[in-house]
């Protein structure tokens, strides 16, 4: 499956377009990475498990598009946009959300 934020594959011709597909993923964030975030916001540094977190939390929401997309007959999710928010009255959750338009290829 090619995932793509362009509107095109190089040297493929998009033979249909299928629609748009989503991928959303929300997660906790563990109570012992935020008290190693909060002390790397005293003292400097990054926060290694948020950032895993966030790599975890991005990539199964993409891999949840392409499924989608692959459900769909298609080979590929063109023009895939990202956005992230965090909920929850104590900033405890991540929400990773993705889309793009199925299309299927020659």
């Amino acid at each position: 499956m090619i995932v793509t934020t362009t509107t095109s594959v190089e040297n493929r011709t998009i033979t249909s377009y299928e629609g748009i597909v989503f991928g959303e993923v929300i997660t906790g964030i563990n109570v012992l990475k935020d008290i190693g975030a909060g002390l790397r916001n005293v003292f400097g540094g990054r926060s290694k498990g948020y950032e895993d977190e966030l790599v975890e939390a991005r990539e199964e929401a993409l891999n949840e598009m392409a499924d989608r997309a692959k459900k769909r007959g298609c080979d590929a999710v063109v023009g895939v946009k990202m956005d992230y928010e965090v909920l929850g009255s104590d900033n405890g959750m991540l929400m990773v959300t993705c889309s793009g338009t199925a299309v299927k290829l020659d």
